[in-house]
C-alpha cells in the first residue's frame, strides 16, 4: 500500500472533525478509505456522500446486502484490503 500522510483523529478539526466524529458514530472506528482522504475534507465529503447514498439508500434496486456482497467481490477481484 502507498504511503499517504493522514490526519489522525486527535488533530482534527472542522469539517474533518465532523466526518472523523460522524464515522466514528456509524462505524465505531476509522477506516484507513476514510483517513487516507483527510487532507483533502471537501473531497472526502463528497466521496462519503456518495457511498452513503450508494450503500444506504432504501430507494434503489438491489438489496443492502446484495450491494455489500458487491462491494466486497469487487474489493476482492481487485485485492484490495478495504
Amino acid at each position: 500500500m502507498a504511503w499517504i500522510e493522514t490526519v489522525p483523529p486527535e488533530l482534527a478539526s472542522g469539517r474533518l472533525r465532523r466526518i472523523y466524529d460522524a464515522a466514528l458514530a456509524r462505524a465505531g472506528k476509522i477506516f484507513n478509505v476514510v483517513a487516507v482522504q483527510s487532507q483533502q475534507p471537501r473531497v472526502l465529503d463528497a466521496s462519503m456522500g456518495l457511498y452513503l447514498r450508494i450503500m444506504k439508500a432504501d430507494d434503489e434496486p438491489l438489496t443492502r446486502a446484495q450491494r455489500e456482497m458487491l462491494a466486497v467481490t469487487v474489493s476482492r477481484i481487485n485485492a484490495c484490503d478495504y
